[in-house]
This record gives structure tokens, sequence and C-alpha cells, in this order.
């Protein structure tokens, strides 16, 4: 009998918080992912109103809004400056189709969320992971957990009381659990929190173009003595270096599957309507 093959192991010191944490705020911001599928799906450019007759549940305000976010990060472009000038997807923005891919098929795995359109269920993703520190958190456990609130705390650099808002969120969605019932039990990573370190190696990759470019562009280093975190991963020494530092200072057709209610004259791959906000 075949050995059956083994989904590759992802190190959880293997990445960088920061980078990670600036990719996931480009991603997060609702109805990004829905806005990216439509220009993805059509292949062609598109205004604001055509993107917004696709999403019926969005107001043509709000989309116009999330687009110009977009282009400002560089996941849309326009051929000019013209007031109603059409958006299509840039190269960076096409290159989004392997990390929501990525981001589903976690989904699916690890959440218990049934039908829905899958431009949503990459959005419930990343509402559960763009959150400020949840990256650092988790690295922190996935590294060297089980470990205590204060621990956790000190190793990411946070404040107690935040750190312990992060926790309860992120026991509330899932990734993180008690490793028993007793006071001052130690945190754990779940089975879906455990799973994510592809996600975020998939999400670190595609934000390559984009630390590039920020490199490329930089008109000089920052100086030694006010140097953020950014850049400096968490491994074994590495995240109580990122605490003191802050201290110191193209979508494939089938995401659009699920469409419960199809509305006359939208397209049915894109009508789902959302489940309710989580809250944000």
């Amino acid at each position: 009998m075949p050995t059956p093959v083994q989904p590759p192991a992802f190190s959880f010191d293997s990445f960088d918080v920061q980078r990670v944490e600036d990719a996931l705020a480009r991603l997060g911001p609702k109805w990004t992912t829905w806005s990216a599928m439509v220009l993805a799906q059509e292949n062609r450019p598109m205004r604001v109103r055509e993107i917004s007759g696709r999403l019926p549940f969005v107001s043509e305000q709000l989309v116009g809004k999330r687009l110009a976010t977009m282009h400002a990060d560089g996941l849309v472009t326009r051929s000019d400056d013209r007031r109603g000038a059409p958006y299509r997807l840039s190269a960076l923005g096409k290159s989004l189709a392997p990390v929501h891919r990525t981001l589903s098929d976690w989904s699916r795995a690890h959440l218990s969320l049934g039908t829905m359109a899958e431009a949503q269920r990459v959005e419930d993703v990343l509402d559960r992971l763009n959150r400020r520190d949840t990256t650092a958190v988790i690295q922190v456990l996935g590294t060297g957990g089980p470990m205590r609130f204060v621990h956790i705390a000190e190793e990411a650099g946070l404040d107690n009381g935040w750190a312990r808002q992060r926790l309860l969120r992120l026991q509330a969605d899932g990734l993180v659990a008690r490793a028993g019932s007793r006071h001052g039990a130690p945190y754990v990573l779940t089975d879906a929190g455990q799973a994510l370190g592809a996600v975020y190696a998939t999400v670190e990759h595609w934000s390559g173009p984009i630390t590039e470019r920020r490199v490329s562009s930089a008109p000089r280093p920052i100086p030694s003595a006010t140097r953020t975190h950014v850049g400096v991963p968490l491994g074994a020494d590495g995240a109580r270096t990122v605490a003191a530092l802050r201290r110191s200072t193209a979508a494939p057709t089938s995401l659009f599957s699920h469409a419960p209610q199809p509305q006359p004259r939208v397209a049915v791959a894109v009508t789902a309507r959302p489940a309710p906000g989580r809250g944000r």
C-alpha cells in the first residue's frame, strides 16, 4: 500500500509577524475580497457601478470607497484618474488567487460554517486573522506553547489587559483553548490554530512584492535608535527582541459558488448575500 502523502509542515518561527499583519491589513477590510473576486471573474475593466451591480447587498458608495483603498494598496489599477474611470486587478491583485484558495481550504477543513459563497468564507477567515497582534500571539503559542497568560503577554510584548482581550477573542474564534479547567491553566493552539502555519506562509509569500516595493522606494533607512519591530522575526530569542522594541517605541469562478437567492439581472455567481456580520 502506498504511503499517504503528508501535508507540508510550516514552522511558526519561520515567518515575519509584521509582514503578515501588513498583508492581512490590505486583504482584511470588508468587501475587499468580494470586489477582487468580481474583477477576477469578469477579467476586464469595470466601473464602480458595474461592480456594485454584482454586489446588490452593498451600496455603490461603499464599493467606491473600498476600490479607492484597494487602488492605494496596489490591488487594482485605473487607466487614468478621471472621475468614473474603470478599475481592473493589478498584477498584485491577480496574484491573490492562491491566497484566497488557501484561506478557503483552511476554513472548510477547520470551521463549521455551513454553505456560503466562497468570497464570504474568505472574508470570514480574514475577519478572524486581521486583528492587531493576533499573528504575534498565535506565533508565540505555535513556537513555545502550551503557555500561561503572563508568559504569552511577555513574549508577544503586549500589555496584560490587551493580551487578555486578544486571547478571549482567539478562544471565541476557535483558534486557542485552555489546556485544562483549573484556574491559570495554560493556553494552547487548537487544531485550527496549528493549521494556520500554512496560511501564514502563503500570506507572507504573497506579501513579497509589497516588501520589495517598499525597500526600493525607501528614501533612507530608519536610524537604529528609533527602529521599530518591522522585519524582526519572532523566533526563540526574536520574540523577546520584538517585545523590547515594542515597549521602546485571479480567483477561479468556483469562489463565487453557493448563491442561495439569485436576483434578476445580477450574475448568479456573485449574488449570495453575506451572513450576518461577526463585528470587527
